[in-house]
């Protein structure tokens, strides 16, 4: 992709509005809680202070509705507190102008560290140092600034009080990822009617079982109807994949595809009555026709194999627990049976591992982006500083709250920034200058543009911005400044912050374009592990349950997600693909995607305990591990992989083999030699 084409793809991206679900509950939460402590800091402290406890109460509130399964009222706390005390510490430096840059500088630099530990704990750091760069310039002294503090930390405070008095929708997010879990499912059983080799997207179940962990105060809560359920369909996936296979199920065509088609459409229309009560918190109305179909007595007979016969008792019987524990009954989970979510404190030891692992690696994304990102706003300072605007902070806040670790967010919040900006502060100005309203009638418009902001975060970033804008332009109009004072400077020096942030990663890129193949060698690698252990399963059925064809499936999927991710942000890339182009990309990912649908087709036979060892499945997954490793070392360093041992093992158990092994095996192979040929040309 060029550079040109890439531009206008980005900023497409980033003045793109989306349809999204409002909360207006949330967001009225939110702003009654930021005007609670406006008024109250306005009373006893005056102006100055009632804008520094905004943006403390204004920031908790933006922490609260990250995409994030942490408690709502612990974010609101750690970023009140966080804001508080880079408030003081940049105030104290603030008398110097090297002691802030070097101050800024390590902040920055720690905030870019911090998308280490993910988006969430990226973005509240991103945003309590862009705030930090506007209230540095409210207090007057030492003291000033240490009250100043302690009304921003007093902020965070009340946004949690509010949460926990008045909850809105109480597990409400729990249950649209569950609920959301289940129609997926649903919708995969209705597209392999048609479709015996459909995909599907894991990420609704990945989301479900991170929204699944709680902490020991959750847990003691939670509704029964949302333990249990998410494993059904974690367990009915497989079963479904193994009915509509004709490789190890029944024949494209016949009574029994009819058949099969009839209990696929049924466990569709259990799965999404069970997600409309999940969500909903109703009883479960299952239509009677998808029940008739589930209990026919003639199926077994139907049915032609013993695979699909198998695959179909399992899927009723999994169903009528879905039914069962999908109903609302009051059941609290006991302690054993539940995901536990460690504590915050307890995740900082290993979010620090991770952030000094990626410190010490010189491609990482994440070290890219803390050095530009470091940069960025140093040089902004500075240039805002000489540059005869005033307010020289609003380059490096523009700067800093548009950066992220990769190429195509950091374009496209830019852009989005730039022009919600223009249009936030031409119509903040327009009301300062027609109405020029008072202390009060400012706040009272801050307040309501910042409801606006919390009832449009998940549309987009250009709605944002523009109530973004005029909150910052109304806040600062409360503490005394004229609009003539804001306006002007913040339209140049936001649009001298966005060009800085793109000239950044232009100059010190982390592409993802060169790392695909690094990505799809991960993928692979996963992926036969996840193979290894369900073959391992059926050459040793007797040997102790340890999770680990469940932990292997877990891995291959958090694999899967980071090579489709890296795919989406490579194809925003202005870059040439140097080892793998997009066709090739497709295929490779197709077919490696191929061959784990294939082991977790095997995974839905998984004998029992009791059962007998089959043939050849013991030097299956001995070939397989073995050529997994040298394939996916052949990916990273642009060779074609080769399967010959794989295909010899499965050769010489050809005969032996029990029917289901037999048809898996072949399926790997035959989707591992597509992966070759898809690498062929590269």
């Amino acid at each position: 992709m060029t550079w040109l084409r890439a531009l206008k793809e980005t900023a497409r991206t980033g003045l793109t509005v989306e349809r999204r679900r409002l909360e207006p509950l949330v967001a009225l939460r939110a702003a009654a809680g930021l005007a609670l402590v406006v008024l109250v800091s306005a009373v006893v402290g005056g102006p100055a202070m009632a804008a520094s406890s905004a943006f403390g109460a204004f920031q908790a509130a933006m922490a609260t509705l990250q995409r994030t399964w942490r408690p709502r009222p612990t974010l609101a706390l750690v970023s009140g507190l966080t804001l508080a005390v880079s408030t003081f510490l940049g105030y104290v430096c603030g008398g110097h102008l090297a002691g802030f840059l070097a101050l800024l500088a390590v902040w920055t630099f720690l905030s870019g560290l911090a998308w280490t530990a993910g988006p969430a704990v990226g973005l509240i750091a991103s945003s309590n140092v862009a705030i930090m760069l506007v209230t540095v310039t409210l207090p007057t002294s030492v003291a000033d600034a240490a009250v100043h503090a302690a009304v921003i930390a007093a902020g965070g405070v009340v946004q949690a009080v509010l949460i926990v008095l008045f909850p809105v929708r109480r597990w409400g997010p729990q249950r649209d990822a569950l609920a959301d879990a289940l129609a997926a499912v649903a919708d995969y059983a209705r597209r392999l009617r048609q479709d015996p080799y459909a995909p599907f997207d894991p990420v609704p179940l990945m989301t479900a079982r991170s929204a699944a962990a709680v902490t020991p105060r959750q847990a003691r809560r939670r509704p029964g109807e949302l333990h249990g359920t998410r494993g059904l369909a974690e367990r009915i996936r497989p079963v479904l994949a193994s009915l509509a296979d004709p490789a190890v199920g029944v024949p494209r065509e016949g009574p029994a595809r009819d058949r099969v088609r009839e209990l696929l459409e049924a466990a569709g229309a259990v799965l999404d009555e069970a997600a409309r009560a999940v969500r909903r918190g109703d009883r479960l109305d299952v239509p009677p026709a998808a029940l008739a179909a589930l209990r026919t007595p003639d199926t077994p007979d139907v049915l032609e194999t013993a695979p699909a016969r198998r695959a179909a008792a399992r899927l009723a019987a999994l169903l009528k627990d879905v039914m069962e524990t999908a109903t609302p009954t009051g059941r609290r989970p006991g302690p054993e049976d539940l995901r536990a979510q460690p504590h915050l404190l307890s995740l900082v030891p290993g979010a620090v591992r991770d952030i000094r692992a990626e410190a010490r690696r010189p491609d990482s994304p994440y070290l890219r982006h803390a050095v530009r990102v470091s940069a960025v706003a140093t040089a902004g300072y500075l240039l805002g500083t000489v540059l005869p605007f005033g307010h020289g902070y609003w380059a490096p806040l523009a700067a800093v709250m548009s950066m992220r670790p990769d190429f195509g967010q950091t374009y496209a919040r830019s852009v989005a920034r730039f022009a919600g900006t223009l249009v936030g502060v031409a119509l903040a100005t327009g009301v300062l200058r027609l109405a020029d309203p008072g202390a009060y009638t400012s706040a009272a418009l801050a307040i309501g543009a910042a409801f606006a902001t919390y009832l449009l975060l998940r549309t987009g970033q250009t709605p944002v911005q523009v109530f973004l804008s005029a909150y910052v332009v109304f806040l600062l109009g409360m503490a005394g400044e004229q609009w003539t004072q804001t306006v002007p400077e913040r339209v140049v020096l936001t649009l001298l912050g966005g060009v800085l942030a793109m000239l950044s990663y232009a100059l010190y890129p982390a592409w993802e374009t060169p790392r695909l193949r690094t990505r799809l060698a991960d993928w692979l690698a996963a992926a036969a592990r996840y193979a290894d252990e369900v073959l391992e399963r059926y050459a040793r059925p007797d040997r102790p349950l340890t999770g680990a064809v469940r932990q292997a499936l877990l891995d291959a999927r958090a694999a899967r997600t980071a090579w489709r991710d890296a795919v989406d942000r490579a194809a925003h890339e202005p870059v040439r693909h140097r080892g793998l182009s997009r066709a090739a990309t497709d295929a490779a990912g197709a077919a490696v995607g191929r061959f784990a649908r294939a082991a977790m087709v095997l995974e839905a036979h998984l004998p029992d305990r009791s059962a007998a060892p089959s043939p050849g499945a013991a030097a299956l997954a001995r070939a397989l591990r073995g050529a997994a490793e040298r394939g996916a070392a052949d990916v990273r360093e642009r060779r074609v992989p080769r399967w010959d041992d794989v295909r010899a093992a499965l050769d010489a158990a050809e005969a032996s083999a029990d029917p289901v092994v037999r048809a898996g095996a072949r399926q790997m192979v035959e989707a591992l030699e597509e992966l070759a040929e898809a690498l062929a040309d590269e």
